[in-house]
């Protein structure tokens, strides 16, 4: 048992030390559920009183909530007060969903004032006034034909909406720039390749400086959701944190997969904001049909 117990400890160590391998990291991807776990397991040991094993328990779950921290509770600045709020909504739809029904329903109970969906299969593309009723407005990217199913990304808004047409090669992503009343808020839908199996070695990590590329060119707030195939504590989380000056939201409780009680699941489906904004809240939104949970934000300018 004690060899047992010190394997969370030496993946939390791990966590800690910023190694970037891509082997590791996929690890990496793991460290909440595995805190729980972690916890969990030290309580039953307490109760047999194996307390060599406990204290392994406990150090190893001290190690791993100080590795899961940046991703559970991020340094985020205080709302602007008197200003109004945004509620967007973000899912990964899987291609292959077809509950048009639950899809829908999950959208309108977000009442969300825009909607970003990733991995939008046919079937709901299909029917995209009933999904989408009450979003006159919206962009989606072209459909792309994939052996996992043929896909596109949509955002969609209660205010008027403008392109943004700069997109490297590799990069899924759909751009737009919303008309809200806190001004001119930028907003990205993106999915990330996977950790494994790579479509190339460094799949997400030249993703992200495409994304980089596309952003270093925007003026005003910026909102990029979806996918991202990484925690943000992970490498890509690091990445996109240090190169493109982006900040995630809370990423408690999780996102995928959904088989999992959500305490449990990963949460791969981040939403990051530019500095000069703040999140107000974040909570996961009504099933979809798909493997992934959705995710309902609400941001305002930060304080000044």
């Amino acid at each position: 048992m004690r060899v047992v117990m010190t394997a969370p400890l030496l993946l939390g160590l791990l966590a800690l030390s910023g190694v970037g391998h891509r082997w590791l990291d996929i690890l990496f991807q793991f460290i909440a559920p595995v805190l729980l776990v972690t916890a969990i397991v030290t309580a039953v040991l307490a109760v047999a009183r194996l307390w060599t094993a406990v204290w392994q328990g406990l150090a190893a779950t001290v190690v791993l909530a100080c590795a899961v921290t940046p991703q559970w509770f991020p340094a985020s600045p205080a709302p602007r007060a008197g200003v109004p709020v945004v509620r967007l909504y973000s899912a990964n739809l899987w291609a292959l969903n077809t509950d048009v029904e639950a899809i829908t329903a999950s959208v309108a109970a977000a009442n969300a004032d825009v909607v970003v969906l990733v991995e939008l299969g046919d079937a709901p593309a299909a029917r995209m006034d009933q999904v989408l009723a009450g979003y006159p407005h919206r962009i989606a990217s072209p459909r792309v034909n994939r052996s996992s199913g043929a896909a596109r990304s949509v955002i969609a808004s209660r205010w008027p909406l403008t392109l943004i047409r700069d997109r490297p090669d590799g990069l899924h992503a759909v751009g737009v720039t919303v008309r809200t009343p806190l001004g001119p808020l930028n907003v990205l839908g993106v999915h990330l390749t996977r950790p494994w199996p790579f479509q190339e070695q460094w799949g997400q990590i030249s993703q992200t400086m495409a994304l980089g590329a596309v952003i270093a060119d925007l003026e005003g707030p910026v909102i990029v959701a979806g996918d991202f195939n990484s925690v943000t504590s992970g490498r890509i989380g690091r990445q996109i944190r240090r190169d493109l000056g982006l900040h995630p939201a809370p990423g408690f409780p999780g996102t995928w997969p959904t088989a999992a009680p959500s305490a449990f699941a990963v949460t791969i489906d981040q939403v990051y904001r530019s500095p000069d904004l703040a999140f107000v809240s974040r909570r996961l939104g009504l099933p979809t049909g798909s493997d992934h949970r959705p995710v309902v934000t609400e941001l305002t300018l930060a304080a000044e």
